[in-house]
């Protein structure tokens, strides 16, 4: 049931508790996919001499803030020089955007995503005006458990990104998709595709292509006994489209295993 690629949540109200009620009518069926200051110089005399300090001062400012806007909009198929300095920029900011090589391929589509989300932008995956600025000037995810565990993940629902700390510190950011919202039926029980809400520890690792009654999940790290689990997926789109678990870019899927331990890692889910 692996589906194709590209792509705020509904009544996504799942406690902990209420997920370990869901376990009991899915257990067996697991969940698989269906279906982002300048410099001041002193005041010129001359309106055109001001113009060009300011000028002058904004394009330090971006340099110093480690990326100069690429004098084009980027977006998914182009390559480039400007594509790798925005690759580079991305890596920085631990979004993984896959090789850093100056092609914009899925994989940097999908870093691109995860930045927007986190400066509020809309995920359109294009560097646009906005975007572009935020790259100078980015803003920083604000964690929601800092004086939890300094090794944890955090999974914001809303924001759609799955943020990886390490000695509390970013290691990694990451575009999700989660719970879809929608009610289905398999195995002869029905429920709510919801990804439950609360604190929880990952319990298990398993490499590889994962199937279930629900689908397949790829290298999936459950965090709820073997039933809800942060996995790669073929399909991750820029909306909530899983039946339940999380959703992860498939490049992103192939190294987030080695990352956390499982079991015993801190995962908080929260809308």
């Amino acid at each position: 049931m692996r589906a194709r690629k590209h792509g705020r949540l509904a009544r996504l109200g799942a406690t902990a508790a209420a997920a370990a009620a869901a376990m009991t009518a899915i257990a067996a069926a697991g969940c698989a996919p269906a279906a982002a200051a300048a410099a001041v110089r002193p005041a010129a005399a001359a309106a055109p001499a001001a113009a060009a300090a300011r000028s002058s001062a904004a394009a330090r400012s971006s340099a110093a803030a480690g990326y100069t806007p690429s004098a084009r909009t980027l977006r998914e198929g182009m390559k480039g020089t400007d594509v790798k300095a925005l690759q580079r920029r991305l890596a920085a900011l631990k979004y993984y955007p896959g090789p850093i090589d100056g092609a914009f391929g899925n994989d940097t589509l999908e870093a691109v995503w995860a930045f927007q989300e986190v400066n509020g932008i809309a995920a359109t995956g294009v560097i646009n005006t906005a975007t572009a600025r935020a790259l100078a000037h980015p803003r920083t995810y604000t964690a929601r458990y800092p004086h939890q565990n300094p090794t944890r993940v955090e999974v914001n629902l809303t924001v759609r990104v799955l943020v990886l700390y390490k000695d509390g510190k970013i290691a990694l950011i990451s575009h999700v998709s989660s719970g879809g919202g929608y009610y289905y039926c398999s195995g002869g029980g029905c429920a709510w595709a919801v990804t439950p809400t609360g604190r929880f520890r990952t319990t298990v690792y398993m490499p590889g292509w994962v199937t279930v009654p629900l689908g397949q999940m790829y290298n999936p790290v459950f965090f709820i006994s073997t039933v809800y689990a942060i996995h790669g997926d073929t399909f991750v789109p820029v909306y909530p489209a899983s039946h339940g678990c999380i959703r992860i870019p498939m490049d992103i899927a192939a190294f987030f295993h080695k990352l956390v331990k499982a079991p015993g890692t801190e995962v908080f889910v929260y809308r």
